[in-house]
């Protein structure tokens, strides 16, 4: 990927002759960079590969910064190479090198925008790869995921400029649905960094589910690392902060229990029919659901999500049945018409009602002749009617050997069960802030491995140039054994003098103190040993685009 447009085109130009009017001999040499070498920074597309070739635009090389310590002669090209180094070094390439890369999210939920664009922005799963490698080609993205759900569809990355990273990521979103930017600009949300991290977790934990606590997210969140395990863009930051996001997930759950209690009438009705039952006897009490609209569906879900196979389901006509069939792989599920109401109630130990009709469908005198149910499932024939208007009378209560519960009965099934989930959910944010920030301690440790690397290559540099002098001295016809055991002496005695500063320099972040020793080691590291240079973070990062785009 070419170099950010902050350095594209006339803005780089504008930025040299603007150096250039300085009096002082740096500037002046500075002036030397070629029509040639500035076009290395100013194609943004066609020079991918170019850039990662020339060699005179963009580089740091230590061999290059020794040259000239010991006074050796450059070539002019290579002059003027390190003479537009020095200018970058000053320039607004800055922001680049000495800011750490953002983590940032683009996202759009069932909180902020209507399904209709939510449709049209979501990515099946099987296109996830495509689209992060897509969002890894932009100029300003480093890493991507895709959370794409039927409630959300949130983007995660890892930006060089926050706001230019927003920018390509949000009409990169308009391009792939069709949705102009300005709209989508009008119902997205924005989080950077720490508050990027808290959402993922809240996410992952269910909190931000419109069921409190629900798990289906967990496990789509679990897909999000499966599938980007394999994907080149789906980097260290991102995988990390999702797999962290897992872990904060599992916590929760086990240690506040808050997907416990049903918080919704369907699911409190299915759930308060169980309770009524001997646990003995469910799964074999006879399920009748009455009605196959919208809550009727959703009590047939809950029936099977507590392991019910098998049930009867009355409806007015048998389409809407047979969907839910289609839909419901494994469960046997019965249709008989309304007419055959009375008949399968008879044959049933359990009878939820959910119709939207305006007048009883059950009163006393269509219950009291009903044959009783076995004593195995309690002896009491319940009734559990979900709907309004009601579709049991309230005299069905009178009845020797049935049970009613309404609405108002599962209203405060429900309202408990939400009270409790908001108490758990307090606590559950406790566990987020202490995972937050131990995430945030391990994403700072990260900061140690440029150092790790940089010192390593420079003991081995040294370590190299010495050991060549040795063996030149020692003649050409050293045994291959003495050979080999030269180089393992100066081997050891490398790792053995690194062995202290590497220790220093690792963290596992579990720790603030441990934490802040470390960085100021790193600090130290790179004033002592000169390992310190603005631009090769640029550079790295450079690279590391365009060893990307060519893969």
């Amino acid at each position: 990927m070419a170099v950010s447009s902050t350095f594209s085109g006339a803005k780089l130009e504008r930025l040299l002759i603007n150096s250039c009017s300085s009096p002082s001999a740096s500037s002046l040499r500075a002036c030397s960079l070629s029509h040639q070498q500035m076009k290395a920074f100013s194609k943004p597309n066609r020079g991918r590969k170019a850039l990662a070739q020339r060699t005179g635009g963009v580089r740091c090389e230590v061999a290059q910064s020794d040259a000239i310590n010991e006074g050796e002669k450059l070539d002019p090209s290579k002059a003027s190479a390190l003479s537009a180094l020095e200018q970058l070094k000053t320039s607004a390439a800055d922001r680049y090198t000495k800011e750490r890369s953002s983590i940032v999210v683009i996202g759009l939920s069932v909180h902020t925008a209507p399904v209709e664009m939510r449709e049209k922005l979501a990515i099946p799963e099987a296109e996830w790869p495509r689209a992060i490698a897509e969002l890894c080609g932009l100029n300003h993205i480093e890493e991507a995921a895709v959370l794409s759900t039927c409630n959300r569809m949130e983007i995660y990355v890892v930006a060089l400029s926050q706001h230019r990273g927003v920018k390509e990521v949000t009409e990169w979103m308009s391009k792939t649905s069709g949705i102009p930017v300005s709209e989508i600009c009008e119902h997205r949300f924005l989080l950077y960094n720490k508050d990027a991290t808290q959402h993922i977790f809240e996410v992952s934990a269910g909190l931000d589910s419109l069921v409190l606590g629900e798990g289906q997210i967990l496990a789509q969140v679990k897909q999000v690392v499966k599938v980007g395990q394999s994907v080149v863009g789906f980097g260290r930051n991102i995988s990390g902060l999702f797999k962290h996001a897992i872990t904060v997930g599992k916590r929760v759950r086990t240690e506040t229990n808050i997907a416990a209690g049903a918080v919704s009438v369907s699911s409190a009705a299915v759930e308060l029919a169980l309770m009524k039952l001997p646990e003995s006897s469910h799964a074999t009490a006879r399920m009748l659901v009455i009605g196959a609209g919208k809550m009727g569906k959703l009590v047939i879900k809950h029936l099977v999500a507590k392991g019910c196979t098998k049930m009867v389901v009355v409806n007015r006509s048998e389409e809407k049945v047979a969907a839910i069939r289609e839909e419901m792989q494994g469960v046997e599920i019965i249709y008989r018409p309304l007419t055959d109401m009375l008949a399968c109630s008879a044959e049933a130990d359990v009878v939820f009602t959910s119709t939207a009709s305006e007048t009883p469908l059950f009163l006393k005198e269509h219950v009291k002749d009903l044959p009783p149910v076995s004593s195995e499932v309690g002896g009491l024939r319940l009734f559990v009617d979900i709907s309004v208007p009601r579709n049991v009378g309230s005299c069905v209560s009178d009845v020797e050997g049935a049970r009613l519960y309404n609405v108002d009965d599962l209203k405060e099934v429900v309202a408990a069960n939400k009270e409790d989930r908001l108490r758990k959910a307090m606590e559950a944010q406790a566990i987020i802030a202490e995972e937050s920030k131990q995430f945030e301690a391990w994403r700072d440790s990260l900061e140690t491995v440029p150092t790790i690397k940089k010192l390593r290559a420079y003991a081995e540099r040294i370590r190299v140039a010495e050991l060549e002098k040795c063996l030149s001295k020692m003649g050409e016809d050293i045994p291959k054994k003495t050979r080999r055991a030269v180089d393992d002496l100066s081997r050891g005695i490398v790792n053995k003098l690194l062995h202290g500063p590497m220790q220093h320099l690792r963290c596992d972040g579990s720790d603030d103190r441990t934490l802040s020793e470390t960085l100021e080691n790193m600090h130290a590291l790179n004033r002592m040993f000169g390992l310190e240079s603005d631009i090769s973070l640029f550079e790295q990062k450079i690279r590391a685009k365009v060893e990307q785009s060519q893969k």
